[in-house]
Formats: structure tokens, C-alpha cells, sequence
């Protein structure tokens, strides 16, 4: 049986008995998720190309499974997406640990994320600068990522409801914007309101398959690709 098929598995189960596993993951200790935590640290992003030491130490303390449904937080560790609801995912740790780095944030920079989702991304960046500002289309999405980041200590994480593909122009500029979700092309207003210097991380790619996800920087007023990645994403809605 393929590594995907299992996980599939296991998630259809988790939804069939989630009244005994609830019982079961409330009673267990955040001991026993650090370590889980810190063998995903070890192995799935030192094991790869994940060097950057804050990153390292940000998805470290970070506890994911805060971020999923409680029936899967026994898989929250492992280095695949998972539902959250609305027809979105959390991403892959190692996706999330890639684009942070890409993004080479530092404290005091103001960051902007597009596609709120469970909120884990934003969580990750608010430990490493105190100006994140996060967007989701989805109300229950962002009303829940909001309330979760306030109860786990990142309050001061910015959320707001609408259209990510316009951005958060009152806020501008950033020194970088993660996309994480995936569209035909890098929204016009994303790249105005990237700062000179700055980052933007975005995949590109039709929906419903793979894509790539991009990273450039702006010289000059102008976007310029620096690297790229194969990915799958959930798409990011545009205007019609």
C-alpha cells in the first residue's frame, strides 16, 4: 500500500471514530508532540535542505497540531498536507519551512501571507518578526485562524477577511508576500505592494495539478525569479 493510500486510510478512520480519538488526544501531553516535532525538524527539514537556524527553531516550537483536526493530530508530523475544512489544506512541513526561508524574514520586517488557512503558516512567521499580516477568503477559515493564533500567543498577528488577490494595500509595503495558493499568474497588486528588495513566494500553475512555486525579488520595480519547485496547490481565487 502506497504511503498516500494509508494516509487516506487513516483519515477516513479518524472521521468514523473521532468521539473516542478526541477523548484520547485531549488527555495527551504536549511532551509527547515536542517530540514528534522535533524528529520532523531532524529528519524531514535538516535531513533536506533547511539550513536557515531561525526557521529551524520557529517550526520547532510551533505546535501543529494545534493546527489540524483533532482526529489528525497523530499525523500532524509527518511531511504531508492535510484537510482543515473548506475544501483546504495545511501544507507539507518541509513546503512551510521552504517558503519561510525562501522568504528570509527578519525581525522587524512587515510580512504579508495570502490564504490564511489553519493559520500555521502566519504562526511560523510571527516567530520571526512581530508584523504579520494574514488574508483568507474563507470567513469560518479566518474566523477560526484568528481565534487559534489569539489562544496560542500569536495575537499579534493581523487577520482579515477578503479578497487575497488585491492584497492589503493600507498595510503596504511588505519585505515579502507568501501565496499559498496557487494562480495563473502574480496578482498585479501583490507586486505593487512588494517593497523594493523584497521577497514574494507564489506557485503558479493551472488548479488541479501541479505547479510551480517561484520565488522572486523586485529590482528596479520589477519582479525577477531567483528559484523554483514543483508543488501542488489548492487554488487561489481570482477576479472574475
Amino acid at each position: 500500500m502506497k504511503k498516500s493510500t494509508k494516509v487516506l486510510s487513516a483519515i477516513l478512520v479518524g472521521l468514523a471514530i473521532l468521539p473516542v480519538l478526541s477523548d484520547t488526544l485531549l488527555a495527551q501531553s504536549d511532551d509527547e508532540f515536542q517530540a514528534a516535532r522535533d524528529r520532523m525538524v531532524a529528519w524531514q527539514l535538516k535531513g533536506r535542505d533547511i539550513t536557515d537556524d531561525r526557521v529551524l527553531s520557529a517550526m520547532a516550537r510551533v505546535p501543529r497540531h494545534r493546527f489540524v483536526p483533532e482526529f489528525l493530530a497523530p499525523l500532524a508530523y509527518e511531511d504531508h498536507p492535510l484537510p482543515i475544512g473548506s475544501e483546504q489544506t495545511i501544507s507539507q512541513p518541509y513546503i512551510v519551512a521552504l517558503m519561510t526561508q525562501w522568504a528570509g524574514v527578519k525581525a522587524g520586517d512587515k510580512v504579508l501571507e495570502v490564504g490564511t488557512g489553519s493559520g500555521y503558516q502566519a504562526a511560523i512567521l510571527a516567530e520571526l518578526t512581530d508584523k504579520v499580516y494574514t488574508i483568507e477568503l474563507r470567513p469560518e477559515l479566518a474566523q477560526a485562524a484568528d481565534g487559534r493564533l489569539k489562544a496560542l500567543g500569536y495575537g499579534r498577528v493581523k487577520v482579515k477577511c477578503g479578497d487575497g488577490y488585491q492584497g492589503w494595500p493600507e498595510e503596504a509595503p511588505f519585505a515579502a508576500i507568501l501565496v499559498t495558493a496557487a494562480a495563473s499568474q502574480v496578482p498585479p497588486a501583490l507586486t505593487a505592494q512588494l517593497m523594493e528588495g523584497g521577497r514574494l513566494i507564489i506557485p503558479l500553475g493551472p488548479p488541479g495539478g501541479f505547479q510551480t512555486m517561484a520565488l522572486f525579488r523586485k529590482i528596479n520595480g520589477k519582479l525577477k525569479e531567483e528559484n523554483r519547485l514543483p508543488v501542488s496547490f489548492v487554488p487561489l481565487v481570482e477576479p472574475r
